[in-house]
């Protein structure tokens, strides 16, 4: 289905390796959550759910409190959801989310990072037809047969279920994310080594050699920006990573 588990895994290590840049980006993406709607996440649907992947991405609960506070304080920063797409070297699909507090910095950054790197910037919908929104857990201490049983006695859908290395990975629409994240904790599940919303290319292509480098050094710029929050794209990354 898409992504393997050897392109999560480099994801998350890339995340590890930029610690301080992970907790400002959710700091910024529970504000906005918080402000948006209520600050109560359980009232607040998308709230618990940027809660929810925070805490898997080791986002402590000082971090948490500290950006719905701000947003109860009346805050006046305000904060766009962008999305950039385009090309990187050999023509390999990429998606940037941004949140930005000036449209014209931020696109400016991500153009720049796409010139200077064998890319190129695209239209709106140039390559998301070519992902599929997902919400997507994966875990240990469970295997599929007994994951696949339990979200069925739940009735709660999902769209796959796969299992490699012992590793459990459920893939399901958006808006089933905090239905699975639920069905999984009534049995048992509450340490996820992923959980998040991500976009799964419908395929996927290899590089290799130097084009590998230079569509992987695109990668680490655009995730280096201060206003990007996530990228995807569709090369299928080596086991190495």
């Amino acid at each position: 289905m898409g992504r393997k588990w050897n392109n999560i895994k480099y994801g998350k290590a890339a995340k590890d390796s930029a610690r301080s840049k992970i907790l400002a980006r959710f700091g910024r993406e529970i504000y906005v959550a918080a402000k948006s709607g209520d600050p109560d996440p359980e009232l607040n649907r998308n709230l618990a759910m940027v809660i929810e992947r925070a805490k898997v991405a080791g986002v402590n609960r000082d971090i948490i409190d500290r950006a719905i506070n701000k947003a109860k304080s009346g805050a006046d920063e305000s904060y766009d959801p962008i999305r950039y797409e385009g090309y990187g070297p050999s023509g390999a699909a990429v998606i940037v989310d941004t949140l930005t507090d000036n449209v014209n910095r931020t696109v400016a950054e991500v153009r720049s990072a796409f010139n200077k790197n064998g890319g190129k910037i695209g239209v709106n919908g140039a390559v998301a037809f070519m992902f599929e929104p997902t919400a997507l857990f994966a875990f240990t201490g469970k295997n599929e047969e007994e994951v696949m049983e339990g979200l069925m006695e739940a009735d709660i859908e999902v769209r796959d279920i796969e299992e490699e290395d012992d590793i459990v990975t459920v893939y399901a629409d958006f808006d089933q994310f905090h239905s699975v994240q639920v069905g999984l904790s009534e049995m048992g599940v509450t340490e996820f080594e992923a959980s998040e919303l991500t976009m799964l290319p419908t395929s996927t292509v290899t590089l290799e050699g130097d084009a590998l480098e230079k569509f992987m050094k695109l990668i680490d710029v655009l995730e280096d920006l201060d206003d990007v929050q996530q990228v995807f794209h569709n090369v299928e990354l080596p086991d190495e990573e």
